[in-house]
């Protein structure tokens, strides 16, 4: 069976025949993803990627369900405002609006939507894997593993770097860091390096120049930004340049990059490493993946929302890719089909090629789609990736290290507090 989706198809082909669909009820799509407060970066260019998709599906008639066309529509609601607006707004969505699927950033925000979610076998998609347990078997992580791919970027700097072996970490205390912070802990730690400083901080909180000021009393070869928000990072690197560090920079992202480029300088920036590449690099070229041409994606969204690409500008769309296809082969848009045939062969390819779903050592379920990440540098004012880096090879080979560092924060899925059903379903 061909694993191209019909979005992938429909970039390669270019056209369709666009069948009479307004007599038929549209397929809906939910979205509960930050559009405000600190982690809008993480929300807002997501959904800017989704529309995309939607919008070049139903140019071309829109998905093919039971032999029958539906348009497809996406309802988008902020997840800023807390668990309880976030419950409710889950309830709208699958009592009045009848979506399909949910993608959501994940985290505290979720923590009454989720189960919620759960209780009406919702098919569910978050970029956090930490929110994933064997209470939540309907909910996956299909686009990344976070933080775990980071891995990738300490085992190529440590090669192409042998000679820098001081860190200094930093991350604030949260759902998004801790996980991360663990994992870098565990990277260095395998890869031989010696941590000599960590600050944590408050994410609503954290001053830049305090935490830089920090690090670097204990005169570090490398600065690691763990998964610090974009805008902190940006802050952290303009620090660091200022106080004339001329190490190394690891980051889990380097969002706006140009822009961080001419606050500092050309030569300092090429000393940054992260993990996302932008869709236009070369390496991506022949990739298999969601539309089968990332440049063309990757074009497009900057035509229509320039300067607004980051990190998570083609994740959620990357999920209604995969989630799409799984329609297509399951002929159905029941969870428990659209699971099985996400599923089958346990491989599936994802946004860099093939993937295994992974991930009950540490999340008690194998929800997880784990395959390849690339590792990015800046060279000549432009992000290019440097390798790809098997984040399955790393897990396997590491994994209980890893799980020592992520069960010393507490950050095991049986460590994690229990949902709050009863608060949760006490309004269904």
């Amino acid at each position: 069976m061909s694993t191209d989706s019909l979005a992938q198809r429909l970039a390669v082909a270019g056209s369709l025949p666009r069948l009479s669909v307004q007599d038929r009820a549209p397929i809906r799509i939910g979205a509960l993803v930050p559009l405000s407060g600190p982690e809008e970066p993480w929300g807002r260019p997501g959904v800017e990627g989704c529309q995309i998709w939607v919008d070049w599906i139903n140019a071309h008639g829109g998905m093919m369900v039971g032999g029958r066309r539906h348009l497809v529509e996406l309802s988008v609601t902020d997840c800023a405002g807390g668990a309880e607006a976030t419950l409710e707004a889950a309830r709208q969505m699958v009592e009045t609006q009848r979506v399909r699927l949910v993608l959501t950033l994940g985290g505290s925000d979720m923590a009454l939507a989720l189960p919620y979610l759960m209780s009406r076998r919702i098919l569910t998609a978050t970029l956090l894997p930490s929110d994933l347990s064997p209470d939540a078997p309907y909910l996956i992580a299909p686009a990344e593993v976070h933080p775990f791919f980071n891995v990738t970027g300490v085992d190529w700097l440590t090669r192409q770097r042998p000679e820098a072996r001081r860190v200094a970490l930093c991350s604030q205390t949260d759902l998004l860091g801790l996980p991360s912070l663990a994992t870098y802990r565990a990277a260095f730690d395998v890869a031989g390096r010696e941590v000599v400083q960590e600050v944590l901080y408050d994410p609503e909180a954290g001053d830049a120049r305090r935490i830089v000021a920090e690090m670097l009393e204990s005169a570090p070869d490398i600065l690691c930004w763990c998964s610090s928000a974009p805008a902190m990072i940006e802050e952290l690197t303009v620090a660091a340049y200022e106080m004339g560090f001329q190490g190394e920079i690891l980051a889990c992202t380097c969002d706006h990059y140009p822009r961080m480029i001419a606050r500092t300088s050309p030569d300092f920036m090429e000393r940054f490493t992260f993990q996302f590449p932008d869709f236009d690099d070369a390496d991506l070229a022949e990739t298999a993946f969601f539309f089968r041409r990332p440049k063309a994606f990757f074009d497009t969204y900057n035509e229509r929302y320039p300067e607004h690409w980051t990190a998570v500008s083609w994740e959620y769309a990357s999920i209604l890719d995969l989630w799409h296809e799984a329609v297509e082969t399951a002929d159905s848009l029941a969870t428990a089909s659209v699971l099985v045939a996400l599923k089958r062969g346990r491989k599936m390819p994802h946004a860099f090629g093939l993937a295994s779903w992974w991930g009950t050592e540490v999340y008690g379920i194998d929800n997880a789609l784990v395959g390849d990440w690339p590792v990015v540098a800046i060279r000549d004012g432009k992000a290019q990736i440097q390798e790809f880096g098997s984040v399955l090879a790393w897990l396997e080979t590491h994994g209980g290290r890893l799980m020592q560092e992520l069960g010393a924060l507490g950050q095991l899925w049986h460590q994690r507090g229990k949902a709050d059903w009863a608060r949760a379903l006490a309004r269904g």
